[in-house]
């Protein structure tokens, strides 16, 4: 009885991480064969120039900046509500549509915008697996057209805010000196330990007690672009001490790389307590209040 119960929890889990990640994700076969419909909006987020120089067709093109808050004294902050709103009409995205975003970067800035419509309230988003690197590895159609499509309304039709992924300074504060709660550091190891500060952060180190792990190595840049399989994914966090019974606040220099390890473990891996802090580094450094360590943290294994 006991082994037939356990056989069907087993069954249960690996149908739950398939179907999540298929709702997550758009292989480059299907949507090769829906990006010309009216409901599916696709989404280039990679620089002007870049687009230019080739696209999925249809796919219309933004760029970090477009997407980040101009009014703080501290760059990187997600922008607000009205911003993204006002954006998504200009690019003539409606209420209801199928929106896919890409980029060539392993799909870091592609998270960061997922995540931005994940807060406030927008579910029908999938990101391109593989990305455009993918796309044109499989040879499929490229475009050189800009596209620019009628403008609409558009208004997110929740009236509050969704911070189920969302992790405030305060949050962060509280975090340091709880055990319950693993602040998870995805910049590059140099990064992590202090010995390199990244432009736009103000002083250099990371947030006391954090763990490591880079955001990268969830893609397989070797091979398909795409993400590593479900159990190499499993077994990359759990090494590391970063498991489902905890909550976990996940930060980078700007949030687009715990952006995208958000995405990882919320959409793909089903952790049910994951917030990404919209300030990250940049915030955190901007305060010289705050406490800061470097080098190497003891406390867990590194491993690049």
């Amino acid at each position: 009885m006991i082994r037939v119960l356990i056989f069907f929890l087993l069954i249960s889990t690996l149908f739950s991480c398939s179907s999540d990640s298929a709702t997550a994700l758009i292989e480059c076969t299907e949507l090769s064969q829906k990006y010309s419909r009216e409901d599916y909006k696709v989404i280039d987020l990679r620089k002007p120039e870049k687009y230019k120089q080739g696209h999925i067709p249809n796919a219309i093109n933004i760029w970090r900046t477009d997407i980040v808050n101009s009014e703080k004294d501290y760059g990187g902050m997600m922008a607000k509500r009205a911003v993204i709103e006002s954006l998504l009409g200009k690019l003539g995205i409606k209420n209801g549509d199928q929106i896919i975003i890409y980029d060539d970067k392993g799909l870091c800035d592609a998270a960061r915008l997922w995540w931005i419509l994940d807060f406030y309230g927008y579910s029908k988003v999938k990101l391109l697996n593989g990305g455009f690197t993918k796309w044109k590895k499989e040879n499929r159609p490229v475009s050189l057209e800009t596209v620019v499509l009628e403008k609409t309304s558009f208004t997110f039709t929740n009236s509050t805010d969704k911070k189920t992924h969302y992790a405030d300074i305060d949050e962060v504060k509280s975090a340091i000196s709880d055990s319950n709660v693993v602040l998870l550091d995805t910049r590059e190891l140099e990064e992590y330990t202090g010995s390199f500060m990244k432009k736009g952060a103000y002083r250099s180190g990371r947030i006391p007690s954090s763990s490591w792990c880079n955001w990268s190595e969830t893609v397989d840049y070797k091979n398909s672009t795409q993400f590593k399989e479900i159990e190499k994914l499993k077994k990359i966090y759990v090494s590391k001490g970063i498991t489902t019974d905890k909550e976990i606040i996940v930060y980078c220099q700007s949030g687009a790389r715990s952006a995208h390890t958000t995405f990882v473990l919320t959409q793909l891996l089903n952790y049910p307590n994951v917030k990404n802090y919209d300030g990250s580094w940049i915030e955190w450094s901007y305060f010289k209040e705050f406490p800061i360590e470097k080098g190497v943290n003891t406390t867990f294994t590194l491993s690049k």
